[in-house]
């Protein structure tokens, strides 16, 4: 078996959480295969995010910088981690699912004509794989066959890994010619919020239809920044014009699995379940005795938000103050 290199995010000089999901997939499968363990980070300044990612025990950590990298494009990061997985005599070359890994991902193993295990959530071997489907309500194990083995990881199923000491050796690979086949990077449009974002918030705090309009999500806002989390909500919700759609958390919007989820007035369609159930504490506010969302919950209080989350503000507020 030969080495394995992993694609590791990085935005502001520093790692994205996703980067440390991937490290833990990395790890799952190395414990499977053996080989060397290598990160490449690509961009026009990743020498931070190399210093960080040299933490994590790997056999050594490449970068590549190039000003024409500044800004991520399949068409050019691609054929470069393409190139340094054969260079590195690599077979495995790992990724977590965001919505980089993905658009990535599949055009590295195009260009090394490799077998995909995409969105996976646990390591069998060094060639098998677990993923979950039909909502997450049953689990596949898949089997790549091909000599080179490209896998995605799922976020949610991957813990952010922990540092494990000393420092791996960084070594700075060259860009080679940079051709972008005539895609071109013209803005990054984004939303500038003070809260985490949804998918990396270790606290989620996510109203649904029963929340009736989009004012009343104030409330949940005012809970979201007292325990320091992110706002979201179910697709009812969305649909209904309450919130913007991408707070959508179910299988059709974002995926999260923090430390803490309430949801608030949700029903807990299957479809939404499929988005969080992942969670390590799920708490439930809903009217309805009955609402399925009770079934995956950790905790659950059958009564009204309007009466509720007033409530817990009021402690959460006492607490913060006499701490």
């Amino acid at each position: 078996m030969g080495n394995i290199l992993v694609f590791l995010e990085q935005a502001d000089r520093r790692l994205r959480p996703a980067a440390l999901s991937a490290i833990s997939l990395s790890r799952a499968i190395h414990k499977a295969s053996g080989g060397k363990l290598l990160f490449v980070l690509i961009g026009d300044s990743v020498g931070d995010a190399a210093k960080e990612a040299a933490q994590f025990g790997a056999d050594g950590v490449l970068t590549v910088e190039a000003p024409a990298l500044k800004h991520y494009l399949a068409e050019t990061y691609a054929p470069i981690v393409a190139r340094i997985a054969k260079e590195q005599g690599a077979t495995t070359i790992a990724g977590c699912a965001t919505s980089v890994g993905k658009d990535l991902l599949p055009r590295v193993a195009g260009i090394l004509d490799a077998g995909v295990a995409p969105d996976v959530s646990g390591v069998v071997s060094a060639k098998q794989f677990r993923r979950a489907v039909n909502a997450g309500n049953a689990l596949q194990t898949i089997e790549v066959l091909s000599d080179v083995v490209v896998v995605s990881g799922r976020q949610t199923d991957f813990p952010r890994a922990a540092a494990s000491g000393g420092s791996s050796p960084v070594t700075a690979v060259a860009a080679g010619a940079i051709d972008a086949k005539g895609a071109e990077f013209v803005e990054l449009q984004t939303q500038k919020r003070d809260r985490p974002d949804l998918t990396e918030a270790r606290v989620v705090v996510s109203g649904g239809r029963g929340m009736k309009e989009g004012k009343n999500f104030a409330i949940l806002e005012q809970l979201c920044d007292l325990l320091g989390g992110a706002l979201g909500a179910s697709r009812a919700a969305c649909d209904a014009g309450m919130v913007p759609n991408d707070l959508q958390v179910g299988q059709t919007g974002k995926v999260v699995a923090p430390d803490l989820y309430i949801a608030v007035a949700i029903s807990g369609a299957i479809q939404h379940l499929a988005g969080m159930k992942g969670s390590k504490v799920i708490v439930a506010i809903n009217k309805d005795a009955e609402a399925p969302i009770f079934q995956v919950a950790d905790y659950g209080l059958v009564t009204t938000w309007e009466k509720a989350i007033p409530e817990l503000l009021a402690e959460i507020k006492k607490i913060k103050s006499a701490s």
